[in-house]
C-alpha cells in the first residue's frame, strides 16, 4: 500500500460507531474498512442488493479490529430506514458517524438523449430523497443522544453539470439543499457535511463505455494531479469530515478532484 492509498492511518475514530451506506462494493467499502482502522468499535455495513459484498466488506472490517455489523435496506424506503435505525441503535447503542454513500449515477445513460421518465425517478429517489430520509431519521436520533457527524457523498458534477446525465447532476445538487438544511437543523449538536469527489477508478467506472473509449485520458490530460485515484486513496478525506479536526464545519461542500475544477471565488 502506497502514501496515497493510506499508508499513515490516524486512530480519528477510537471506540466511536460509525455506519456506511452502500458499503458492499467502490467507495462505500473502502470507507467501512477505514474507519475499522481508524479505530471505530463498530462499522455498520449498509447493502441494499450486494450481500456477497457486504460480506466481504465485514470481514475486511473485522480484520481490522473493529466489529462489522451487516444491515440491509432499501433508502429509499422510510420503513426500511427506520428499521435500520432501530437494529442500529440496539447493536451500537446509537450511531456517532454516518457516511451517506449511497447513490445512483446512471451508468447505462451515455447520453441526455437517452434519458428516461424511469431513470429520472430512478435516480433522484436515491440520491435525494433516499439521502433526505436517512439524514432525517438518524440524524435526528443523533440529536436527541446529544452528537455525532453525518457526511453526505457528493459529486463535483454540481460545478460542471452533466450533458451525459443530467439527472444525475440534479439528484446531487439536490444534496446540497438538503446537507445545508440539517446542518442548519440539527446545529450546534450535528455537524452534515458533504464530500465530493471527482472521478476515482471503481468498477463501475472502468466498466462504462466511454471510459473505454478515451473518457480517461481525456480526464486525465485537464486534471493537474495527472492522477484518477483508487478509491482506497479518497476514504480517509471523506473521514476527515467526520473527525474533530472538522469540529468548525458543517453544511460544507469539500472537493477532492485533484485540481479538476479548481472551485473558489
Amino acid at each position: 500500500m502506497n502514501e496515497k492509498e493510506g499508508e499513515h492511518v490516524f486512530r480519528r475514530f477510537e471506540g466511536r460507531s460509525v455506519m456506511v451506506t452502500g458499503a458492499g462494493t467502490g467507495f462505500g467499502a473502502e470507507i467501512a474498512t477505514r474507519a475499522a482502522q481508524e479505530g471505530a468499535a463498530t462499522v455498520v455495513v449498509h447493502y441494499n442488493t450486494s450481500r456477497p459484498g457486504a460480506e466481504r466488506t465485514a470481514e475486511r472490517v473485522a480484520e481490522a479490529g473493529a466489529k462489522p455489523l451487516v444491515v440491509q435496506g432499501d433508502i429509499t424506503s422510510y420503513a426500511d430506514i427506520r428499521r435500520m435505525a432501530d437494529t442500529v441503535a440496539a447493536q451500537t447503542g446509537g450511531l456517532d458517524v454516518l457516511v451517506n454513500n449511497v447513490g445512483d449515477i446512471d451508468t447505462g445513460t451515455m447520453s441526455w438523449r437517452e434519458l428516461t421518465e424511469e431513470a429520472i425517478d430512478r435516480v433522484l429517489a436515491v440520491d435525494i430523497k433516499g439521502t433526505m430520509l436517512m439524514v432525517h431519521e438518524f440524524g435526528q436520533r443523533m440529536v436527541e443522544r446529544g452528537g455525532g457527524a453525518i457526511v453526505n457523498i457528493g459529486s463535483t458534477v454540481v460545478v460542471r453539470g452533466s450533458a451525459r446525465a443530467p439527472h444525475y447532476a440534479a439528484g446531487k445538487y439536490g444534496l446540497l439543499g438538503i446537507t445545508k438544511s440539517y446542518a442548519a437543523a440539527f446545529a450546534p449538536t450535528v455537524r452534515v457535511n458533504v464530500f465530493a469527489p471527482g472521478f476515482m477508478e471503481t468498477e463501475s467506472t472502468l466498466g462504462r463505455q466511454d471510459w473505454k473509449e478515451g473518457r480517461r485520458e481525456k480526464l486525465l490530460a485537464m486534471t493537474p494531479m495527472k492522477h484518477i485515484p483508487k478509491p482506497a486513496e479518497l476514504a480517509g478525506t471523506a473521514l476527515f469530515l467526520a473527525s474533530a479536526d472538522a469540529a468548525h464545519m458543517t453544511g460544507a461542500y469539500v472537493v477532492a478532484d485533484g485540481g479538476f475544477n479548481m472551485v473558489g471565488a
